[in-house]
């Protein structure tokens, strides 16, 4: 495992060597492909972080009591600072770049923003791109998607779960939302990845239909992105699990979708890891690190290496977190994780939804954190260890 990922890293550096001749001063060929795989392209991105609660906020029912509890006045437009984090700024990325983060995903929602012919609002998209070229004008890797429009509050705006009901208005909005998303990106390198959904499952169906339901509206994202011109082609396209759950993603009804456009493979899988939910979103488990915990850590990273990896689906976690009041406990939770995933080729992304990298000073609240994904990512082979604090 470990020899097979020096082979992709030395050939990533030689691709990347070749197709720096002409990158910009930023670090970045604005326009240009380097034809590499999806897993190379993984096994390059290094500690990866997630803008959260920022372009994905929404008009929401956030605490599930069936009440609008974040909206905005009669007139006024929803702005990323609806949730309470400042605007996001290109002194934030440099940070995170200078803090040794190579990769950021940047979910938005897209719902607050449509007219009644799903066109997006020109400031939204405006700030959108900006953002993404805060990070991407940089050098990083940046991943954008169709987030809480995926949400399970329909009565308050989200629509991605009205597929189940019903397929044509829903492929009418999805298709013109990706169709705009990748018309205004379609000249940006490998650097920008797009993300079809965000933990999207239909379990009002049976299992069997609802897996075909997934499977059919990540086919259409591939094929509306990869008619859509420019470098979207090419470009490498981040498939959701169903729910990003690895139990459910991991079984026989789950289906990665064909992609006709490209001799080698450009698709990604991503899932999410909240295991166990109590510890990782919550504090009423404070701490983790038991055996059996450790060992059920193990079998799941695991089944994603022999499920995808070793099948040649390069996976990304797009978000994991830990948020119990040990401190000892949340480190060895990071590092374990971070270092499974990169012993087995896989990109982590922390979920920070301003929790952890305050908005307006930068700083790391627990720089610990940091330093455990630094360590995770070294390459040096070593056990993992619960440190005495």
């Amino acid at each position: 495992m470990k020899q097979l990922k020096s082979i992709i890293l030395i050939t990533l550096a030689i691709a990347i060597s070749l197709s720096s001749l002409s990158a910009c001063a930023n670090g970045v060929d604005t326009e240009k492909m380097r034809g590499i795989t999806s897993q190379e392209l993984v096994s390059d991105m290094g500690i990866g972080w997630n803008l959260g609660d920022t372009l994905d906020v929404c008009q929401a029912d956030r605490n599930g009591d069936g009440i609008l509890d974040e909206h905005v006045g009669e007139g006024e437009k929803v702005d990323e600072t609806l949730w309470g984090n400042p605007k996001a700024t290109q002194e934030l990325f440099d940070s995170l770049k200078a803090d040794g983060i190579k990769s950021v995903r940047i979910p938005v929602t897209w719902r607050d923003h449509l007219d009644d012919k799903n066109k997006i609002d020109k400031e939204w998209m405006d700030r959108v791109q900006e953002v993404v070229d805060y990070a991407y004008n940089i050098g990083m890797y940046v991943i954008i998607n169709v987030h809480h429009d995926g949400g399970d509050d329909a009565q308050f705006g989200a629509w991605v779960r009205d597929a189940a009901v019903d397929y044509d208005t829903f492929y009418d909005r999805y298709s013109s939302i990706w169709k705009q998303i990748a018309k205004r990106f379609k000249n940006y390198s490998d650097y920008l990845v797009f993300e079809s959904m965000n933990e999207v499952g239909f379990d009002n169906l049976p299992n069997a239909e609802a897996k075909d339901l997934l499977n059919r509206i990540n086919q259409d994202f591939v094929d509306i992105i990869r008619a859509s011109g420019g470098n979207n082609k090419a470009r490498h396209l981040l498939i959701a699990g169903y729910w990003t759950d690895i139990a459910e993603t991991t079984s026989s009804e789950f289906e990665m979708p064909e992609d006709k456009a490209n001799d080698v493979n450009k698709l990604i899988l991503s899932v999410h890891y909240y295991t166990p939910w109590e510890f990782c979103t919550t504090n009423i488990q404070n701490t983790w690190g038991t055996a059996s915990e450790v060992k059920q850590m193990e079998n799941l990273i695991g089944k994603m290496n022999t499920t995808f990896v070793e099948k040649g689906i390069p996976v990304i976690m797009g978000e994991y977190a830990a948020s119990g009041d040990d401190m000892a406990s949340c480190i060895f939770f990071i590092e374990k994780f971070v270092k499974l995933c990169d012993d087995y080729g896989m990109a982590t992304f922390y979920w920070d939804n301003g929790g952890q990298v305050d908005r307006n000073t930068y700083e790391w609240r627990t720089p610990a954190f940091l330093e455990a994904m630094k360590r995770a990512t070294s390459g040096e082979e070593y056990t993992v260890e619960k440190p005495e604090l």
